[in-house]
This record gives C-alpha cells, structure tokens and sequence, in this order.
C-alpha cells in the first residue's frame, strides 16, 4: 500500500507500508464445492477394491482399535452407503421369504408375495441408525471441546455394520428348523421339506443338518449368534472411539454410550426382524 500524493524529494509523496509481522499460512486446496454439488463428495468415493476389502476386514478385528489409523489420510463414505443398503436389502428379503416359507408350511396354497413395509422398516432403522448416531456423536464431542471428524465418524460406523451381513444369513435358520418333523423319519414330505429348505444338497448331507436341528435349541442359538455379533460390533465402535478421542474418564460415558448403542441396534434387529 501507498499514501498519496507523490514525493517529489520533500519526504512527502510514495510511503511504503511495511508488511505486517504476521502472515496467514496458505490453506490446503479444498474440493468442496458446496452441499449440493455432487463434485463435493467424489473425494469419499475415491477408494478401490483392495482398500475396501482390507476396511471390512480390519471391521472383523473388534479389539484392534486401529481404524481411524488406517483411514486417516483417505475416509469415506463408499462403506457406509454400501454396507447399509446391502444390509436393508438382506433383512427385507430374509424376514419376506422367512414369512413365505411359514405360510407355505401352514397352507401349501400360499402364493409370494413381497411386503414392502419389512424394507421400509429396514430402511428407516438402518439408514436412521447411520447417519444419525454418529452426526449426534460428532455435535456432542465437539460441544465437549475434543475433536472430531463426521466423515470420519461415518466411516466407521458404516464399517460397523458389515458383521451384521453374515448374522442376518445365520438368523433365518428357524425357518428350517419350523419345517422338521417333530421326529426325524425318510418319509416322502419330510423330504420335500428339506428340498425346499436346503435345495440341490447331496441328501446325505441333508440329512446330517437336519439331524442337527432337531437337536439343538434353534431359537437360543439364533441369540447368541445375534448377541455375538453385536458384541463384537459394539467393541468395534467403543475400543476405535475411544483410541480416537483419547479421552479421559469425563469421556467414558460416551464410550459406553455408544457400546449401548450398538447393543440395541444388534438386538432390534433380532426382535424385529426375526422374532
């Protein structure tokens, strides 16, 4: 900057102002372009198969606790809306085709038929739980003073989820067990039963598994397999939040919190899904 007017060698005129001691450190080049342009959001999307794949993997592995490690320089968002929606997408067709196999046992007339409101229930549960849980986490941790990154926060709760694809394969197993004979017998129907439930099984093997169901309590089984999972799942979230947050005992709670949090999505799923 000058001061005016010009010198003309009486100590009047051009005067330089000196910089000012401080000078703002350059920002790192940022792609978002605001909320609603889609160009925004293709930096959490910028992810190949391998580093997917090595993210579900690590989400298996409840008591590393060292996610937000291994998706520090590169969160995103891939995850959850895959894992989420492949998730919604299991439980409707699962709890249809469990609730078409009841009544075809019951009355052999029943025709398919697809309830949509098994996906709307899904999808309200699921994506609801997502996004949501992890946003209210992000408001409180910051309100707290410690910090915290929502996308980050997304990522990991979205990885959370991908234990629950595998329960969600294992629950319906009542299904097969509703279908035995009170008393295992090679009679023409039993057979058939099978058939319907195990499909082109050699038969021997068929018989095994249903020999194994009769025998076990189905319904306790489907409980642990259910409380396991969310187990596991829930120390996935609690022991990555609280590496993340290297909070102290004013932090804990929110820890716990969200341990309970997940407990009570595993066990919704159990109770609502699959009764």
């Amino acid at each position: 900057m000058q001061i005016f007017p010009p010198n003309n060698g009486s100590g009047r005129g051009y005067q330089t102002l000196e910089a000012p001691a401080e000078s703002f450190e350059q920002q790192p080049p940022n792609n978002w372009k605001g909320v609603f342009n889609i160009s925004s959001y293709t930096q959490y999307f910028n992810v190949d198969t391998d580093v997917v794949i090595n993210r579900l993997i690590s989400s298996f592995h409840p008591t590393a606790g060292d996610f937000f490690n291994k998706i520090e320089a590169n969160p995103d968002l891939y995850g959850l809306i895959w894992i989420t929606t492949t998730l919604v997408f299991m439980l409707s067709c699962f709890e249809n085709f469990a609730t078409y196999l009841m009544q075809k046992h019951t009355d052999g007339t029943t025709t398919w038929s697809f309830d949509v409101g098994y996906v709307n229930v899904a999808a309200s549960g699921i994506y609801g739980y997502a996004i949501a849980v992890p946003m209210a986490f992000y408001f409180l941790l910051r309100y707290l003073g410690s910090n915290a990154s929502l996308i980050r926060f997304w990522c990991m709760w979205g990885y959370s989820l991908s234990i629950f694809m595998p329960a969600a394969v294992s629950l319906p197993f009542k299904i097969a067990y509703s279908l035995m004979p009170p008393r295992f017998c090679n009679c023409r129907s039993h057979l058939e039963n099978l058939k319907v439930v195990f499909g082109n099984l050699d038969f021997r093997i068929r018989i095994w598994i249903s020999k194994f169901l009769l025998l076990i309590p189905v319904e306790f089984l489907r409980w642990i397999i259910i409380l396991i999972t969310g187990t596991a799942s829930s120390c996935f979230v609690a022991l990555n939040l609280r590496s993340y947050i290297e909070g102290g005992n004013d932090l804990t709670i929110i820890v716990i919190a969200a341990f309970l949090l997940q407990m009570a999505l595993s066990i919704f799923i159990k109770v609502w899904f699959f009764p």
